[in-house]
């Protein structure tokens, strides 16, 4: 992986939790990019004097802009390949970015997402049930079920991502939800592998808004579904 495989970790106010998972990613890879999406907690102060690449947002745009933005810088890097994003929050063990890039390298897919398993005593009932609605509405809308449509590690080919850079606006999750979408309808090559479960009780540094932003997730799948003419 060395030199051709970049991660990227968009945040905002993740507290003390991202130096964490920077320190357990660069255990893994050398090349690390944090896009700070206009934190105010001072959560990537010490970043500068880490060895990553770090991008600063003057203000809050949403994770799809700090998503695009680490895109751009990744593609700048000589020699990337591939990119992972892994958010910030924890809830990503960075020691399992080898098992993606293995399926990338194996299956030759432009996009690898990492599927928790959905085991009902460790997901809690807003996520499990969120994940069970939009798996559901996908394999109706699109004919493919994923097994896990919101998860945020995953790993995109360069291809597909210089593609996601021409199309996919910035916005908050729903980018993550459009970049999926796109590799189904324009028929890229989608692998998952599983991994393993992990939240931290009450994510506290999550900032997904339940109701808000799962109305802009639904309105880009109805719009994707739309747009494809069935």
């Amino acid at each position: 992986m060395a030199g051709r495989v970049a991660v990227l970790i968009p945040c905002y106010n993740a507290g003390g939790v991202v130096a964490s998972v920077v320190a357990r990613t660069l255990d893994v890879v050398a090349r690390v990019i944090v896009v700070d999406d206009g934190s105010t907690d001072g959560c990537t102060a010490s970043f500068p004097s880490m060895p990553v690449t770090l991008i600063s947002f003057p203000k809050n745009r949403g994770k799809g802009f700090a998503l695009l933005a680490g895109f751009r810088a990744a593609l700048d890097m000589s020699g990337v390949e591939a990119v992972v994003v892994v958010d910030a929050d924890g809830q990503h063990d960075p020691s399992e970015i080898p098992a993606l890039c293995k399926a990338w390298e194996d299956s030759g897919a432009d996009l690898v997402i990492g599927a928790r398993t959905f085991d009902r005593r460790n997901v809690p009932l807003r996520s499990w049930l969120g994940n069970v609605v939009t798996v559901r509405v996908m394999a109706l809308f699109f004919g493919m079920r994923l097994p896990d449509t919101q998860s945020g590690f995953r790993l995109h080919g360069r291809r597909f991502v210089e593609s996601v850079l021409e199309s996919v606006p910035g916005g908050r999750y729903e980018t993550e939800m459009a970049i999926v979408l796109k590799a189904l309808r324009e028929r890229y090559a989608v692998a998952t592998i599983p991994i393993g479960t992990v939240y931290a009780p009450g994510n506290p540094t999550s900032h997904f808004r339940r109701l808000h932003d799962s109305l802009l997730i639904y309105r880009t799948l109805a719009s994707a579904w739309l747009r494809s003419g069935r």
